[in-house]
């Protein structure tokens, strides 16, 4: 994963971060209940899009070299990872 990728990240969480904190202080301002339902779903709409670009990032570096390493107990552990994940992503 290049610097580049990883800035591209921390900038998209940045404004996330910008973004909750606007959220709150609607919350605090007693704003129409509506408009921060609207802020609290675009919220999770660029986490999702930060979640699935770490997830892509993983498989494409992490489960992959597993795969060409050869290591069938790498493989079982990355493999194993992922299922968690998904089994945590269900609940």
């Amino acid at each position: 994963m290049s610097k580049g990728e990883n800035s591209a990240k921390l900038n998209r969480l940045n404004r996330i971060e910008g973004q909750v904190r606007g959220i709150a202080k609607m919350v605090e301002d007693d704003r129409y209940c509506i408009d921060i339902l609207t802020q609290m779903q675009a919220v999770k709409s660029a986490l999702s899009k930060v979640e699935s670009q770490i997830l892509k990032d993983h498989a494409a570096c992490c489960v992959a070299e597993a795969i060409s390493s050869g290591d069938e107990d790498e493989q079982k552990e990355k493999f194993a990872e992922l299922v968690d994940l998904f089994e945590k992503m269900k609940r």
